[in-house]
């Protein structure tokens, strides 16, 4: 018996033929442009994500050296050393002991300067031959000469990381080189610091956005993890990674981003920011099977509702891939905007099933990043908001007294003397004369060329033992003549002459608030400049307001210089001071 089909059941059948077609080809192309659209968000934020967080974490290790490298400069440990180097072994551990307040105050100035925040945990300053010649912990007993650190650290800056009973620290190695060194010349020490590693383990262990399975960590060109893992415990420095995007990064220097086995052998969705410079890759990855759960659930969806439309109607079935279809593309319009840099577009899209759980995960990734844009331009308003805060002073009035000692004839002796020789003439005779400033409780304010200005701020006229602590700095500067010679002539220097002068009165101070050395000027500064040019050779002449207070001491004899004619010229008397015999 021949089957008719009317009209209806034609139009059925066709309906049905027209919806299975339909919803099938929306359905495959829906998929596809699922996967894809949610691929390449994902991927952009991992590789978003590597690329800030790797970044950061390269600035990290570059401000940590760039820290060390602050220490390492310090004219004050660059001399210490020098000094030490020379030093025999058998009077090496005395030195140490004498040395050890020295090195301990320009480590903590050092901390002062640079703040606390950097998890400053151990010190080590060692010479070219290795021995330490101090250390923040007090070991000085260890000989580094076959350490490779130390090997490597004569040579360059850089970055390790090393295993500690709990986790790891961060340690940071640099040279230290002589005040007059030029570009070539040997190092003359190395300063190996210690830190925790609380800064740089904070960009990791935020996995905000990466969902259930996302975590960030880095691994050495060692190939062993350095951070804590999501999935296992107690893994740094003991769990082997070496993965494709290791691979690439430490054999061909390159970054990856795609799909391959992590390091517990399950598919994930990486990307990684290659820094073998530093010797460490970042890694931000995913499994696979998170970033594919989306699609198999639309997926999924779309098969059964194609069930359902088919079943019911090819219209109804039509409409609703329709539906589907026009979110995706809506999607995919604003990733492809957001490519090119607009981060303001949303899809706002709210359909309540998958493709609405996605366009919101759109829209929140769009709007982080927006956020994120903000912030570092609010960032960089703040930074330079301090730069311009830097430049302000504040300025007081005190009475202090105030010094000046200058080499004589400097000009003609620098001028039979190399630049070499030249340079260290200025620093032995600046340092030689500071040392003795600060032994008396003075400040250095400032060299000027040739010249040392010093003081004794917010000093008492009235306290009789306060003015003579002055007057016997003063003195002794000159008394020490001969030791001063002895260390220019270690160097094959000829002696030097020079002159002092001291003055008493009001100053103006300039408190910069980058700095917690002050400036001082005023009449009373230019009036110790005037009088020293008057002052003969390896003497002390004072103005008048200092001669003032002193004039009733026994200990010392003054001498008037041509009163008249200097009243005359400058308007004020200037005296010689020398010890009564």
């Amino acid at each position: 018996m021949a089957i008719s089909f009317n009209l209806s059941k034609k139009f059925i059948f066709l309906v049905m033929i027209v919806s299975v077609v339909a919803l099938s080809i929306t359905g495959f192309l829906s998929f596809n442009y699922a996967d894809q659209i949610i691929v390449e968000r994902v991927g952009d934020q991992l590789f978003g994500e590597s690329i800030v967080r790797g970044d950061t974490l390269r600035l990290l290790f570059e401000s940590r050296i760039e820290q060390n490298n602050i220490l390492a400069n310090d004219p004050m440990i660059q001399l210490l050393v020098s000094e030490m180097n020379q030093i025999p072994k058998d009077k090496l551990k005395e030195s140490q002991e004498n040395n050890r307040r020295h090195f301990l105050i320009q480590i903590q100035a050092f901390q002062e300067l640079i703040g606390y925040s950097i998890g400053f945990e151990d010190t080590k300053i060692i010479g070219n031959d290795g021995k330490i010649f101090f250390s923040l912990g007090g070991n000085t007993n260890e000989d580094f000469i076959e350490d490779e650190f130390f090997q490597r650290g004569l040579k360059e800056s850089f970055v390790v990381f090393e295993s500690a009973e709990i986790g790891k620290k961060i340690v940071v190695i640099s040279p230290i080189f002589a005040d007059d060194s030029k570009i070539g010349d040997e190092s003359i020490g190395v300063i190996i610091s210690r830190m925790r590693t609380s800064s740089i383990d904070n960009v990791l262990v935020n996995r905000s956005g990466l969902g259930e399975s996302g975590e960030v960590y880095i691994v050495n060109n060692q190939l062993m993890m350095l951070s804590e893992s999501r999935f296992i415990e107690d893994v740094v420095f003991k769990q082997k990674v070496d993965t494709l995007a290791v691979q690439k990064c430490f054999n061909q220097g390159e970054e990856f981003l795609g799909f391959y086995e992590d390091y517990r052998n399950v598919p994930i969705y990486g990307s990684s920011y290659c820094a073998d410079d530093l010797g460490i890759v970042l890694l931000v990855e995913i499994d696979q099977a998170e970033v594919e759960k989306p699609i198999d659930i639309l997926q999924n969806r779309i098969f059964y509702t194609g069930i359902v439309i088919t079943l019911g109607m090819g219209i109804v079935a039509f409409v609703i891939s329709k539906s589907i279809s026009r979110p995706l593309l809506k999607l995919k319009n604003a990733a492809n905007k957001i490519a090119s840099g607009d981060f303001e577009v949303r899809t706002n899209i709210a359909t309540g099933d998958e493709i609405g759980e996605l366009s919101h995960a759109f829209d929140s990734m769009a709007q982080k990043l927006e956020e994120s844009l903000i912030e570092i331009k609010e960032k960089e308003d703040v930074i330079k908001q301090q730069e311009d805060i830097l430049l302000k002073f504040s300025q007081h009035e005190q009475n202090d007294c105030v010094g000046v000692i200058d080499m004589t004839d400097s000009t003609r002796i620098s001028s039979r003397l190399s630049d070499d020789d030249v340079s260290k003439m200025y620093e032995i005779f600046l340092n030689f004369m500071a040392k003795i400033v600060r032994k008396y409780n003075g400040e250095i304010v400032k060299n000027i060329g040739d010249a040392l200005m010093f003081r004794f701020a917010n000093v008492d006229p009235n306290n009789v033992k306060a003015m003579k602590n002055i007057l016997e700095c003063c003195l002794n500067m000159i008394e020490s003549h001969g030791e001063l010679k002895k260390e220019l002539n270690a160097e094959n220097i000829d002696e030097l002459d020079y002159k002092i002068s001291a003055t008493y009165g009001s100053v103006k101070v300039a408190e910069s608030t980058t700095s917690k050395i002050s400036d001082i000027f005023g009449p009373t500064v230019n009036r110790c400049f005037k009088i020293n040019s008057l002052c003969p050779k390896n003497s002390i002449v004072v103005g008048i307001n200092l001669y003032e207070i002193l004039k009733d001491f026994d200990e010392y004899e003054f001498a008037q210089f041509c009163s008249i004619e200097m009243k005359k010229k400058y308007g004020y008397s200037i005296f010689e001071v020398k010890r009564r015999k």
